[in-house]
Parts: structure tokens; sequence; C-alpha cells
């Protein structure tokens, strides 16, 4: 009998070909309308019943074993990006957008493990849902798309026991190789705030900045002074972010405004963390406002994705598998966790699971460039892997918890 890991290594060139038609029509945001139209058709040559149109376009797939047992869930992301590709691959995108963060990838390797696992129907003990969410690089106005999916039920009936999502591409690419997989036993991705800061002063004439108060001379103190907040406040070895993107004043060069935006994303790997960075955010820009005789109104986009942390014992588990697939030199702890953000942190409040990460930007076949760029590329001959690891995991998992 073929193993799992022979299965997906034959499946490989059908992976690469849904990636490839994939690549080729990306749609942002919530708007996959070709996509959620591909991935039921290609379920559909599969056999597996699903729901499409969850929040929008989402599309959750349930797989039912031979024997009943508990719901293992696989989710992956299917959104690209408002960006012009630049690869010169046969098969780029030409509409605009672009598949520039892996989730091609995702979509396809999430098909091949909903093939490998119908194929072994027989043998499955348990319930395997396929949860593809679009919207994880954002939407236009609040929550992005896994929230948005989970609001429409995106995990009921049934609802999953454990929950399984990977990144592929260069993220950590200084310590993985292609072909590699990477774990991380608990936070492994940060939290995705935004902050919003209107300084409100009094306007005056550029000549008689005595009559003013003014708000970018506020603003410039606050922004200053948050500064201090991760270099003096926080615990040194404790990650946190907080970045000014930013400063909104003014409309002539020689009048003093009234009011003065600033907007900032704030990063935490834990929300502890997330929580007293918010805090503290407010406590020091209202008191340097104050001080200068202005005032702000201030707002803290809670909206963003918490941080993703992983469980400790399903992650031991996707471990022990990859190992067993690839070999202990391929399979490696990730040492430090990304302070870029991933909604997958909303399914893993709500379910014990991992987020893992599959190594695939291969240096040596000139995929040097960096998530969310024009000329992002990947390397295909590693697609089985993602595919091999996640239906072997599925279906030891369901045989090991009854």
């Amino acid at each position: 009998m073929e193993t799992m890991k022979e299965q997906a290594l034959a499946l490989q060139e059908q992976i690469v070909a849904w990636r490839r038609d994939l690549h080729q029509m990306p749609e942002t945001q919530m708007d996959t309308v070709q996509t959620e139209a591909y991935i039921c058709a290609r379920l559909d040559e599969m056999g597996i019943p699903y729901r499409k149109g969850v929040a929008g376009h989402g599309v959750v797939a349930v797989l039912e074993g031979a024997k009943p047992g508990k719901v293992f869930a696989v989710r992956a992301d299917c959104d690209g990006l408002p960006i012009k590709e630049e690869t010169d691959l046969p098969f780029a995108s030409k509409n605009g957008c672009m598949h520039a963060c892996g989730h091609d990838v995702h979509t396809a390797m999430a098909l091949g493990t909903a093939k490998i696992l119908a194929d072994n129907k027989d043998k499955l003990e348990g319930t395997v849902k396929f949860i593809f969410q679009p919207g994880e690089e954002g939407c236009k106005e609040g929550y992005g798309g896994a929230k948005r999916m989970l609001d429409d039920g995106a995990l009921d009936n049934p609802r999953p026991d454990v929950i399984v999502g990977l990144h592929t591409g260069a993220i950590w690419k200084e310590d993985f190789k292609p072909g590699d997989i990477g774990y991380h036993y608990s936070g492994i991705m940060a939290c995705m705030d935004r902050f919003d800061l209107l300084v409100k002063g009094k306007g005056s004439h550029g000549a008689y900045p005595h009559g003013s108060i003014d708000p970018v001379s506020i603003a410039c103190q606050i922004i200053s002074e948050l500064q201090t907040i991760v270099s003096r406040e926080m615990n040194p070895v404790e990650p946190a972010v907080i970045s000014i993107g930013e400063i909104h004043a003014g409309t002539a060069f020689n009048v003093i405004p009234g009011e003065c935006r600033i907007s900032g994303t704030v990063r935490a790997l834990t929300n502890d963390t997330r929580k007293f960075l918010a805090t503290r955010i407010e406590e020091i820009a209202r008191t340097v406002a104050q001080g200068m005789r202005g005032d702000i109104e201030f707002h803290y986009g809670w909206e963003g994705p918490a941080p993703v942390v992983n469980n400790a014992e399903v992650t031991e588990e996707l471990r022990k598998v990859a190992v067993a697939i690839l070999g202990e030199e391929h399979v490696k702890e990730i040492k430090n966790p990304s302070m870029g953000g991933e909604d997958i942190a909303f399914f893993l409040e709500e379910v014990p699971g991992t987020f893992f990460f599959h190594p695939s930007c291969n240096e040596e076949k000139g995929q040097t460039y960096p998530h969310h760029n024009s000329r992002f590329a990947v390397d295909e001959d590693v697609l089985w892997i993602g595919s091999a690891v996640m239906s072997t995991m599925a279906m030891e998992w369901l045989k090991n918890h009854k």
C-alpha cells in the first residue's frame, strides 16, 4: 500500500497545475468569485461536499471518513494582493493583481490534501473539514476573512477538535531551505493592530505661532515619547513593535493647522502585551497633548488579528509527522517568531491547533524576492510536501484521538 508521502509525490504535477491555474486569476480581499468557483469545481471532481458563499465567497468542505470519530480541520487562505506582477512567468497574472504571498500555493496544497484523503476515505477514522478563506490580506472595512467566516458558521456542523494551517515562502529563509518544515510551540506570529490618534490644537497664521496650540509640534512630541514604551517599559527580551506609518496635517505651508492625524501599528506576541501597549499609547499621547495645551481622540483597532498562538501538543504531533516524512534534518524549530500578522489567529482562539512554515523560495533558482513583492516566486518542486504533511497529520491524528 502506498504511503501518503508516495501519494503526494504522485500528485505533485497536479498540485502544481492547480497552483498555476490559481496564480493566473488572483482576486483580492473578499471578492474571490472565480477562486471560489475553481475550488468548488475541484471538490466536485473529488466528490467532497461543501458549502460555498461562506462570508461571501469562502468555501467549507466536509469529508466524512468510513468510521466515525473526531473532526480535524485544514485552513487555507486564497486571496491575492493588488500588485501588478513582474515575474515574467508563463503563467503570470494578467489582471493587475498578484498572488504575491503564496496563497495560491496554500490553496493548491489544501486541494492536494483533500484529494489524498478522499482517495483514502475508507481508512479515515473521523471527519476532515477544509476551510478555504478569502480576505486574509485584510478588508476595506473592519474584520478580515477569518473573523467573517467564523461569524458565518465556518466552524459549525461539525465543529473541529483541532485545526492546522501553513505559510509558504521566505519569512524565515535564513534558517531554512526549500523542502524543510518549520514549527514553533507557542506564539509564532504577532497581533496586527492599528491605532489612530487625532491631535487637537488651535490653528493660526504661521507667522504668529504664539496664537496657536500647534498640533504638529504636539504630534512630534507624542511620536518621540511613544518610542520609549518599547525601549524603556518593555522587558528587552519580549518582542514588541510600535511603528508610525501616517502623519497628516495642514493644507498650506504658512498656516498652523488645528489638527494632526497620526496612524500606526502595534505588534505583540501575547494578548497581555497587546493590551499594555494599547493602554500606554493612549496614556502617553493624552498626557503629552494636554501638557502642551492640546488634546487627543484615540482609537485602537482591536478588530486586527490577535497573536497567532500554537498549541504545544498539536505542534509536537505535527513535528513527528513531518520527521517521519522528511527526516530530522529537514524539520526545525523556528527560533524567532515573526512580528508579521496572520488572521488564522481567529481560528486558533476558537480551536487548538498549529500554524507551521513551509519554505519554498529557492535562491539558487533566483527566488530572492520577499512576500508582497511584484517578483515574488516559489519553488514548485516542494509543493507535494505541504499536502503530504497535512494529509498524514489528519489521518494519524484522527486515528490516535478517538
